[in-house]
């Protein structure tokens, strides 16, 4: 069932089902004369990113929010799917989504999940997938007709970052990786190895896979720790993260360096975990766009909660307005639409639009007009593969009150 999202709701709470409204009648000629916008919310709300999972939702959620709390002929109709962080139930939610008639998907998160629902549900239904956290590498060579796009930046990059900051920041030459063994983990350690070993003549001393869930994971901190390492970097989700770093407290000591990636950066874990994790920090993508400041009022007043260090929250804000953008300027409730016009909304010389005049640019884009979306997390120009052109990380460490910045980095 779906309902049509409307401000007092939000405030009330969301979850479960989301929003929907009118069936949706497609312009077809891109006139601006107002119509419903359909779009699908896939996300992982419990499971593996059950700590991370809601404000990345709760995030995306604005934009329809404001498109139908405004004073205009356009209405955004939203139905929500929960991915529980697992590939098949998120193979699931998209063939609901796809059932129910959605053209685009803002989701997933996970890139394992981002990745099975691309090649089963959105790549052979021609629907738009645009997710505000799949960083694996293996989307950017993915072979999607050009319907998956991504608003975080990929973990080549990351990987990279990591290197950096153990060999120059820290004055590291070896290190071990524990690694969650999916695409997101594979493809981050592999990375992060790489450029230790190739750009920055390190010793990578072990490579260990996890899987999720498991009651204990003393076994694999011994086979990565077996050569005592100057560094671990450890690449999971807090589900998982809580168990690794308690067993790692009870049998090593606090003096090693370790480095976690975005999928860690939760201001809970050291409460969970309960240890300081003074001697972990970690990275993780991060933008400043024009938006930046009316994004967190809506976000504040709504959900009565700071968005500033939850990973991810403004790449996802970004990625629902970029697909609503270009379903306006598409005209239609099509799939193959969206997706051709998904670079036209976000990069050129049109006017300048900012989630602060979202909905006018909605109503631009719909009119014919050139628009050139600057977002949240910043610029969200596309490449050919649907990568972000460029991007930027921040440095971050673990304190009493959660996780602070350190500092930016541009790779």
């Amino acid at each position: 069932m779906t309902r049509r999202l409307r401000r007092r709701e939000v405030l009330g709470g969301i979850a479960g089902a989301g929003a929907a409204g009118l069936a949706g009648c497609t312009g077809g000629n891109g006139g601006g004369s107002g119509r419903t916008i359909k779009m699908g919310l896939l996300m992982g709300v419990t499971g593996g990113l059950s700590d991370l999972g809601p404000p990345i939702r709760n995030a995306a959620q604005l934009v329809p929010q404001q498109v139908n709390d405004a004073d205009s002929d356009f209405e955004v109709d939203v139905q929500f799917e929960d991915t529980a962080t697992a590939a098949s139930q998120g193979v699931s939610g998209g063939n609901a989504l796809v059932n129910g008639g959605y053209p685009m998907i803002c989701g997933a998160l996970s890139s394992e999940v981002s990745l099975q629902v691309a090649n089963q549900v959105a790549i052979p239904n021609g629907v738009t997938m645009c997710s505000p956290a799949s960083t694996a590498p293996d989307f950017t060579t993915l072979d999607d007709n050009d319907y998956f796009f991504r608003t975080p930046p990929t973990d080549a990059l990351q990987g990279q970052v990591l290197a950096q900051i153990a060999s120059e920041r820290q004055g590291h030459s070896s290190a071990a990786t524990l690694y969650l063994n999916n695409a997101y983990g594979n493809g981050l350690s592999a990375g992060f190895a790489d450029a230790f070993e190739n750009e920055y003549g390190g010793s990578v001393t072990a490579s260990v896979s996890f899987s999720e869930g498991q009651n204990s994971y003393s076994s694999q901190l011994s086979q990565a720790l077996g050569d005592d390492p100057d560094v671990l970097v450890v690449v999971g989700y807090p589900g998982s993260g809580v168990t690794i770093f308690r067993d790692y407290y009870n049998d090593y000591g606090a003096d090693r360096d370790i480095l976690v990636s975005d999928g860690l950066q939760s201001a809970d874990l050291p409460g969970n975990v309960g240890r300081s994790m003074r001697n972990v920090t970690g990275t993780a993508p991060l933008g400043e766009g024009p938006g930046v400041d009316f994004f967190s009022e809506q976000f504040q007043n709504t959900y009565d909660s700071d968005p500033a260090g939850q990973p991810f929250t403004r790449q996802s804000y970004d990625a629902a307005a970029v697909l609503v953008l270009a379903n306006a300027a598409a005209g239609e409730n099509s799939g193959a639409a969206v997706r051709d016009n998904v670079r036209t909304v976000a990069q050129g010389d049109g006017e300048e639009i900012t989630p602060s005049n979202l909905v006018d640019g909605i109503e631009m884009a719909a009119s014919g007009d050139a628009i050139n979306y600057q977002g949240v997390s910043g610029p969200v120009a596309f490449d050919d593969n649907g990568d972000l052109a460029a991007a930027t990380y921040e440095y971050f460490e673990f304190t009493d009150s959660g996780v602070e910045t350190v500092e930016t980095i541009t790779p």
